[in-house]
């Protein structure tokens, strides 16, 4: 299910839950020191700002990891 703020900017997803760096880092094994560091080559997705805070899509760090997985087995297009 697909909802939008009354200014139609903000797509919030019911079914694809927000993360955090700590479950990226859990989940990747890797520093967030990298993944930052990456997002300013534009080689990860770009944060949502929330405040302080900032948060992706489950779904667009699954995909880049498909992605990276897919690139180091040679199965890339």
């Amino acid at each position: 299910m697909l909802t939008t703020t009354s200014h139609d900017s903000v797509w919030l997803r019911a079914d694809d839950p927000l993360i955090d760096m700590n479950y990226i880092t859990s989940f990747t094994g890797m520093t967030d020191k990298w993944f930052y560091k990456l997002i300013s080559e534009g080689h990860f997705p770009k944060p949502i700002k929330l405040g302080r805070s900032s948060r992706w899509y489950k779904s667009e760090v699954e995909q880049w990891m498909q992605q990276r997985i897919e690139e180091s087995r040679g199965a890339a297009a």
